[in-house]
This record gives structure tokens, C-alpha cells and sequence, in this order.
């Protein structure tokens, strides 16, 4: 598959295709919420390591989330802290929320700080995401890269360098809530 437009990268992820898009850290490969398995398959990942979903506002969270939790508001004031930016908070997930990492009662939540990936994603709704590599290898960076990588994936093509490395090329800082209030688990360009 070629690099396509931005509209023809939105009708794709719609219908189930894995996508991929630049960010503010690093391309991402995103898939609808209920087709995981394809991006495990295509990275050759282990299913121990959990997808993150991103979306355009908090509230495309909600459903996924555990909102009876006590701590809900908490969450929200970090999030409208935090988001739209280079912080993934990981959260109880609801049912629906389990069903997209097997074997994790939480999920991480994410809003990039990114003209782009915004407009992908208030058209598609929330995606699950992961960097743009094939597992335990550095993420690809141009969307050339990944396009020669992975040809079945709509890669975008248009309104951006295609030639140039995207994203600050840094991991989002990842804090997650626990019993005794949030815990840093991956240090990355935001200090929490």
C-alpha cells in the first residue's frame, strides 16, 4: 500500500485497518479498539505488553474507564493537567476496557499534543496505539520508514514531511494510579 490522505487513512482505520500517524514522541500504528490482534501480529508483540488508547478528548475514555471508581475526579483534574501532551496515564479500565489488553484490569489513556493526530482522531474516535517498529527494535521515525516496513499498513501521506523524522522521538512519561496515589512507570520528556 502507498502513502495515502489523510481522508483515505480515516475511512481505513474506520473500516479496521491499522494506520499509522505521527505524534508528538513517535508515529504511532493504531487500529480500531476492537481489532488489537492485528497490531500484536504485525509487531510481532507479546500480548504482555499492554496497547495504549488514544483519543481526542477525555471524555472518549469514559467508556473504557472505570467511572464508578472513587477516585474518577482525581483523574480528570490530572488528565486536563496533563493532556493534550506527552503523558500517558494508566487507569482501571471498565469491561470494555479489559477486553483490549488481555489480562490487565487497567488501561493507558493518552491525548497527543499534535495538530495531526488530533484531526485523525476526532474522525476515527479513540484508537489503540503502539510506536511504529517491530518489537525490541527503535521506532521508526519518517513515515517513508514505516510505510517500507510495513506495507499493509495505511501510512499517511499528506500535509506533512514524509521524509523527515516526526515526534520529538521520545517515549511518553507513563504514571500510573494505584492504591497509594500515582506512580511513575516510564520516565519520558514530561516531568510528572
Amino acid at each position: 500500500m502507498a502513502l495515502v490522505s489523510l481522508a483515505a487513512l480515516v475511512a481505513g482505520a474506520r473500516s479496521g485497518k491499522l494506520v499509522s500517524f505521527p505524534t508528538d514522541t513517535v508515529p504511532a500504528l493504531a487500529v480500531r479498539p476492537d481489532r488489537s490482534a492485528d497490531i500484536y501480529t504485525l509487531k510481532q508483540r507479546s500480548p504482555d505488553k499492554p496497547l495504549i488508547l488514544m483519543a481526542a478528548s477525555w471524555q472518549e475514555f469514559l467508556l473504557f474507564l472505570d467511572i464508578d471508581h472513587p477516585e474518577l475526579e482525581t483523574w480528570e483534574r490530572t488528565a486536563h493537567q496533563y493532556f493534550a501532551g506527552a503523558v500517558t496515564l494508566v487507569l482501571p479500565a471498565s469491561d470494555r476496557g479489559c477486553q483490549l489488553n488481555q489480562g490487565f484490569q487497567t488501561l493507558g489513556v493518552r491525548i497527543p499534543d499534535h495538530q495531526t493526530a488530533i484531526a485523525i482522531l476526532q474522525q476515527t474516535g479513540a484508537m489503540l496505539t503502539t510506536s511504529a517498529n517491530k518489537s525490541n527494535e527503535p521506532p521508526l521515525r519518517s513515515m517513508t520508514e514505516i510505510n517500507d516496513a510495513f506495507p499493509s499498513v495505511m501510512t499517511l501521506g499528506d500535509g506533512i514531511s514524509i521524509t523527515e523524522p516526526l515526534g520529538s522521538g521520545l517515549p511518553s512519561t507513563v504514571v500510573e494510579w494505584t492504591m497509594n496515589g500515582w506512580v511513575v512507570r516510564r520516565q519520558g520528556t514530561v516531568r510528572f
